[in-house]
């Protein structure tokens, strides 16, 4: 494959990302710069220096705690040894590459006919991906999400990615595990669908790399498994716009106590049968990327926080949705346009000016400002609509060891 090609695609690819650099990294205020990663770095410093992971804050005015288990501060520890100004670029540049590598493998399919010219269809077809709302917060804040879906994604995509071929399934899951809980979703999926041994490996290698955080950090790990984790307001205000979970959404609407409990435990129940069932239906029918997006929509919805930018799951949820061929199904083509136009409009913000504007109605406000919820719950709905279609053959790839996957699905990218 020519190598211009794929020069002339890294220049396009930043060229897409520019828009959101520029506003986020050269005009955006330096008190709200890179907050997240500046939380990373924090508590890397803080490993380096010996003070305390978790009751050390961010500097004023954020005031930001580390949130993330110990694993997470360790690997963190290679950001303390770099300038903060320097980390906030090479952050971004990172999400971007993992934004892209994320596009090439859930759009694989339909990016393997282009032949020779891969490289600019996946230019093509990444630069829209870096202009969806979440991955946009993910870039604002410096935020670990990119990372998180390229790993699950790698460990469930058949055919097998050749990057992760080395590692048993599961391994990669176990390892956002260990740096974030909400991927625990897809151990509860490897349950449902019957793969004993992936959520053995997932589950074990959470528990090995935890363990071996313990050891080398022995204080933070108490601190963090006994207090700091059940501390939800660590998180920030759980009834802000910002958190598009289902709760968020209850406890905007007045929903809190114990009746908002009760509320929004049954609300997790019904999404949670239907969502684990229509994942194991995709599974079933061998379409793997349907099948990761579903279950990171159900990362979002289930848990009690679901941050804008944890939607990165919806990168996975288009590519779900165009399939293979999406100029052959109009259907399907409207769909996943239409999701990421949805998704490239900051609707929650509407709703926020909406309803500063006293003499409008607020029901509208309200829609908007809840609008990654109703989102998430819609793509479920479309994601049935797929699962309820026959299955094209290019849409699947057949259940079959990994050393096999490639041969029968083409060579694994």
């Amino acid at each position: 494959m020519p190598r211009h090609r794929w020069v002339l695609a890294v220049v396009l690819i930043a060229a897409a990302a520019s828009p959101v650099a520029l506003r986020y990294l050269v005009f955006w205020p330096l008190d709200q710069w890179q907050v997240d990663v500046d939380v990373y770095r924090d508590a890397g410093v803080s490993i380096l220096t010996g003070r305390p992971v978790y009751e050390t804050l961010t500097e004023a005015p954020q005031l930001l705690p580390f949130t993330y288990p110990p694993f997470a501060a360790l690997l963190a520890v290679p950001l303390a040894l770099l300038p903060f100004g320097v980390v906030g670029w090479l952050w971004t540049a990172m999400q971007v590459l993992a934004t892209t590598m994320t596009t090439y493998y859930a759009g694989w399919r339909i990016l393997r006919p282009t032949g020779p010219w891969l490289p600019l269809a996946l230019a093509a077809l990444t630069a829209p991906m870096l202009w969806l709302h979440p991955v946009g917060d993910g870039i604002r804040f410096g935020q670990v999400n990119a990372f998180i879906v390229l790993a699950c994604l790698m460990d469930l995509r058949e055919p097998r990615p050749g990057l992760a071929r080395w590692l048993p399934r599961g391994a990669l899951v176990g390892l956002a595990m260990a740096v974030k809980l909400t991927p625990g979703v897809f151990v509860v999926h490897f349950l449902v669908t019957r793969r004993w041994r992936e959520a053995a490996t997932a589950v074990g290698t959470a528990a090995a790399v935890t363990v071996g955080a313990a050891l080398v950090l022995p204080q933070a790990s108490w601190a963090f498994w006994t207090g700091a984790l059940r501390d939800s307001d660590r998180l920030g205000p759980n009834a802000g716009t910002s958190n598009q979970s289902m709760r968020g959404l209850l406890l905007r609407m007045g929903l809190d106590g114990t009746g908002g409990t009760l509320a929004w435990l049954a609300l997790v129940g019904v999404v949670a049968v239907l969502g684990f069932a229509l994942a194991r239906r995709m599974y079933e029918r061998g379409d793997s990327v349907a099948e990761v997006a579903v279950v990171g929509l159900l990362a979002c919805l289930l848990s009690p926080v679901a941050w804008v930018h944890h939607y990165h799951w919806v990168v996975v949820v288009i590519l779900a949705l165009l399939g293979a061929a999406p100029w052959l199904d109009r259907r399907r083509l409207v769909a996943g346009v239409a999701v990421a136009v949805f998704f490239t409009l900051r609707l929650p913000w509407w709703g926020i000016d909406w309803l500063a504007q006293r003499d409008w109605p607020e029901w509208p406000g309200r829609v908007l400002q809840n609008a990654d919820v109703v989102g998430g719950l819609a793509c479920l709905a479309l994601l049935w609509w797929v699962a309820r279609r026959p299955p094209a053959a290019a849409d699947v790839a057949p259940h079959v060891p990994a050393a096999q996957s490639a041969a029968l699905g083409g060579r694994a990218p």
